[in-house]
């Protein structure tokens, strides 16, 4: 086997996993699904590249690196992070702090990769945008992110949004073709196709316009 096909073929496997992963995560496999992320990070960083060319756009995994504080700082983007915190349940000051389930850690130096079950569920989801451990790992891999404080969150979850190919459509305000598109990444906005609960569109549009958000068409 040449190293192309090898490239291929390994590319492929990851991309399978990582899809697998998500739907384990939407079933509440937290154990399972913690594991598969773990395998999946080890090649991202090298292999985000080609995946983007083999799911022809549905995760850009390399648009993360092309993420500024500038994104951030976009008034449509920081409405649109607000009703993803919505969504996670996180809305509060220490949503920053919190795991799934609603307990809070102490420390912003690392996401703090504990599985928590409660309600049939196990994730090891955290944070204001409750990132899976793996998740996570991958995230600040890419975008090189020093530690899970606020900041680091916010930016990360741009860089989610931008891996989804959404983030273009948040900043023009195009905000239900944003939501379809990231509504794969987290499984509480309107349209996951994961069968968890989510919020309303007619919510997700309130808070949006709350935030200062600002929609067109």
């Amino acid at each position: 086997m040449n190293s192309a096909v090898k490239v291929a073929a390994a590319t492929f496997v990851v991309g399978a996993a990582f899809y697998w992963m998500r739907t384990r995560q939407a079933a509440g496999d937290g154990g399972v699904v913690d594991t598969v992320q773990g395998i999946y990070v080890d090649v991202t960083e090298t292999a985000a590249g080609a995946i983007d060319q083999i799911t022809g756009g549905t995760m850009k995994l390399s648009a993360m690196a092309n993420v500024t504080t500038a994104d951030v700082q976009n008034s449509n983007v920081q409405a649109f992070l607000r009703v993803i915190r919505r969504g996670e349940g996180t809305s509060s000051e220490n949503g920053y702090r919190m795991h799934f389930g609603g307990s809070l850690f102490s420390s912003f130096a690392d996401h703090p990769r504990k599985v928590i079950k409660k309600s049939g569920y196990s994730s090891s989801a955290a944070g204001a945008y409750q990132f899976l451990t793996g998740t996570w790992d991958e995230t600040a891999r890419i975008m090189r992110l020093p530690d899970f404080s606020p900041a680091s969150q916010d930016i990360g979850a741009v860089g989610r949004i931008a891996a989804r190919g959404a983030l273009d459509d948040v900043k023009a305000g195009r905000f239900t073709v944003a939501l379809s598109k990231v509504a794969r990444e987290w499984a509480s906005m309107p349209g996951s196709p994961y069968g968890q609960p989510v919020i309303t569109m007619a919510t997700a549009a309130y808070v949006y316009a709350q935030a200062g958000g600002v929609s067109v068409g």
